[in-house]
């Protein structure tokens, strides 16, 4: 009987690099350096590791995201209000 490995799990490498790229740069590392594992875990046997590498590497890339997206909403957000209350009184 033939031995068939498992599908191999995805590296998320690609959102990985660009989280880290737009978000969050400590965070986007930590992804990337999971999605790397994805692909040599596979190679070497590790399945298991794979399949918790690829989800490690997920996981810190939206999180990643997730923090980029609120710095971002609260920097818009302060200007705003910054905005708002120099409109406000006549100073602008």
């Amino acid at each position: 009987m033939e031995n068939l490995k498992p599908k191999r799990p995805d590296s998320y490498l690609a959102l990985s690099i660009i989280s880290t790229i737009l978000c969050c740069l400590p965070i986007g590392i930590v992804s990337i350096i999971y999605a790397t594992k994805v692909n040599s875990n596979y190679e070497d046997g590790n399945y298991d590791e794979a399949v918790r590498a690829s989800k490690n590497a997920k996981t810190w890339g939206l999180v990643s995201i997730g923090i980029g997206v609120l710095f971002y909403l609260g920097f818009f957000l302060l200007y705003g209000a910054i905005l708002m209350a120099a409109l406000s009184d006549g100073n602008f």
